[in-house]
């Protein structure tokens, strides 16, 4: 989640301070996402050291101190937000990471891995379900965040069964001595295939 974005996004509708930052931030996000305060302080700390935002009163820190989007960082936004970047290279991913390490480990039982990884991924698909179910029609925040996870955990639900499949189709014997994979030559940024 970039809160760095989020912040500049905010503060292009007009100057506000720290802790209006959060209430916003979170209110926007259908509060499914809390932010502490002192995250908040930290990125517009670091935002002001990139020249991406200016606080009123240099002099005073505090709680009602203000702050306001430059130039600069309102193209940073426009940057964000406008198409995507022709990035090849998928994001590092947890669980993509586990199952491929487990994958070279001796005695790990992958499909029992993915098997407990499933039952979750399941549950928090129910949770957010009835979350839909239970929020009103003009929660459109958190109703757009519950869809985007039942999307997203369906997603990786849909992964881990290919990836078990996959599992099965090896022979029973390099499975029991962890899969080995030999090193490939490194493919250049962007030509994955």
């Amino acid at each position: 989640m970039s809160v760095r974005h989020a912040v500049l996004a905010l503060l292009s509708e007009g100057p506000k301070y720290g802790l209006q930052l959060k209430q916003e931030f979170e209110a926007r996000t259908g509060e499914v996402w809390s932010l502490n305060v002192g995250q908040v302080y930290t990125t517009l700390q670091r935002l002001e050291r990139d020249g991406l935002v200016e606080s009123d009163d240099a002099g005073e820190d505090g709680p009602q101190r203000g702050y306001r989007v430059t130039t600069h960082g309102r193209q940073e936004l426009a940057d964000w937000l406008g198409p995507p970047p022709d990035s090849r290279i998928p994001p590092r991913d947890d669980l993509v990471i586990k199952v491929l390490i487990a994958l070279s480990v001796p005695g790990v039982e992958v499909a029992g891995l993915i098997q407990a990884h499933r039952r979750w991924l399941l549950e928090l698909m129910q949770y957010f379900t009835h979350l839909k179910e239970d929020a009103r029609d003009d929660e459109v925040s958190l109703l757009v965040v519950a869809d985007a996870e039942i999307f997203r955990l369906d997603a990786v639900i849909r992964w881990l069964d290919a990836t078990e499949a996959r599992l099965r189709q090896l022979p029973a014997a390099v499975l029991a001595g962890s899969v080995q994979t030999a090193p490939r030559p490194r493919r250049r940024a962007g030509a994955l295939r």
